[in-house]
């Protein structure tokens, strides 16, 4: 039996095993140039069965739109 056979709610309890997604969040860092920011952090995350795992990779966008690496700029405390 094929899946556009089944109702609506069986086809959606299907879960996929690994995803990978991303999350924005709004951080306050610190760059040595420009002292104290605050910016849009964006996370690249691997999820198994819904869990987080493991962050693939971090990074930030500019107020020019430049897509840098959160390596430069240490989160102030």
């Amino acid at each position: 039996m094929s899946s556009c056979f089944l109702p609506y709610r069986q086809t959606k309890m299907f879960m996929k095993v690994l995803q990978i997604k991303r999350k924005t969040k709004t951080e306050r860092r610190y760059s040595k140039k420009m002292g104290e920011l605050t910016t849009n952090v964006t996370y690249v995350q691997k999820y198994l069965l819904g869990l987080p795992v493991k962050t693939l990779h971090k990074y930030r966008e500019t107020y020019h739109g430049i897509v840098k690496d959160c390596k430069d700029c240490s989160l102030t405390r």
